[in-house]
């Protein structure tokens, strides 16, 4: 077993030939995903991005829908920030599509529109980190650069028997060099991207046993043989999550609602909400916040409760619908047509917005 972020010979030569047959193994079984029948360097890096975080299956409508509206760079770079923002909606995350916005502009400023080949130039760029880096020099370029994510991480701490932890950035480090060694160019070194992600998203699966009879590296694999492959990764137990106690006001008058937009900082920014307030208000406390905001409710009943779940904070949240006798200053009134088809709402209020 390795107990360091350094490997040895026999390391690299067990890396080298899992690569090979990695290699093979994608181009006999991989999915037909969209983004795999047309890899130019635009699609491999608005897929990869859009991949952060979120299931294959939620992205493929996502991604389609983003192409036909913004089908380049120049088209990305000239986006106004609400239609992209309402492009995105629902994914979540949403510095990602602002920080696609920022990178495509760079890219037209310093690159004519062409995004570069070499990984350490596609990691100067907005939101483009080492993972995302090695994906489109590899797939979409054919450069000798890996891509390690977390089921790089889990299929390569398996093989190798690897029991440092994965989330000490000089084991991820010292994996993704190993892995570099074992790279050719051109179209391999998509395939090889490509296949050990296809790997751990279908057979060495996360929190669960992998298939491993279904596995092209199962006579190779060293947690395998051993019968252990439960014992890897090893990694650093998230943070508990803050919880959060939140009053969602869906206010009405005369078949309009209000909305208003976040700041363009911090959780969610620049996405329009609903107001809301801290705490779980009961009816009172909902009519007291109503008042602050300058209005009186004609009438209040509940609409439902939800719960949302970010990184480090959970919103636990109710829901009060008000009626008012006028609309109050400062806020955007709409109808519920024209909010669903202008203003990005974020995934955590999604529940409150299918109340209007």
């Amino acid at each position: 077993m390795t107990n360091s972020s350094s490997f040895c010979a026999e390391d690299a030569a067990l890396a080298r030939a899992c690569a090979e047959r990695l290699i093979a193994w994608c181009a006999e079984v991989r999915r037909p995903l969209p983004w795999r029948l047309s890899p130019t360097p635009y699609h491999v890096w608005i897929s990869e991005i859009m991949l952060q975080q979120t299931r294959i299956e939620a992205v493929i409508p996502y991604y389609q829908r983003f192409l036909d509206a913004l089908p380049d760079i120049p088209a990305l770079a000239a986006a106004e920030e609400d239609r992209l923002l309402k492009l995105w909606e629902g994914l979540g995350y949403y510095s990602r599509a602002r920080n696609l916005k920022k990178a495509a502009a760079h890219v037209m400023e310093e690159y004519g529109g062409e995004l570069p080949r070499q990984a350490a130039l596609l990691k100067t760029l907005p939101g483009i980190g080492d993972y995302t880096a090695g994906a489109i020099a590899s797939i979409a370029y054919g450069e000798p650069e890996p891509a390690v994510d977390g089921n790089v991480l889990r299929v390569m701490t398996r093989v190798l028997a690897c029991g440092d932890d994965i989330m000490q950035p000089a084991v991820r480090a010292a994996l993704a060099a190993l892995l570099r060694d074992c790279y050719p160019r051109g179209k391999e070194a998509g395939l090889l991207t490509e296949g050990i992600m296809e790997l751990g998203e279908t057979v060495c699966l996360p929190n669960t046993a992998p298939d491993c009879e279904a596995c092209p590296l199962r006579t190779l694999c060293r947690a395998h043989l051993r019968g252990e492959t439960e014992r890897y990764p090893v990694k650093t137990p998230p943070r508990a999550r803050r919880i959060e106690q939140r009053t969602v006001l869906l206010l009405s008058c005369r078949g309009r609602y209000a909305v208003r937009k976040r700041a363009g900082k911090g959780l969610l920014a620049g996405l329009w909400e609903f107001p809301n307030v801290e705490g779980a208000l009961d009816e009172e406390g909902a009519r007291s916040a109503i008042r602050a905001l300058g209005g009186a409710a004609l009438s209040l009943t509940p609409c439902g409760e939800a719960k949302h779940v970010f990184t480090h904070v959970e919103w636990h949240m109710r829901g009060w619908r008000a009626e008012l006798e006028a609309e109050l200053p400062g806020l955007r009134w709409a109808a519920p047509e024209e909010i669903r088809a202008d203003c990005p709402i974020p995934t955590a209020l999604r529940f409150f917005e299918k109340q209007l």
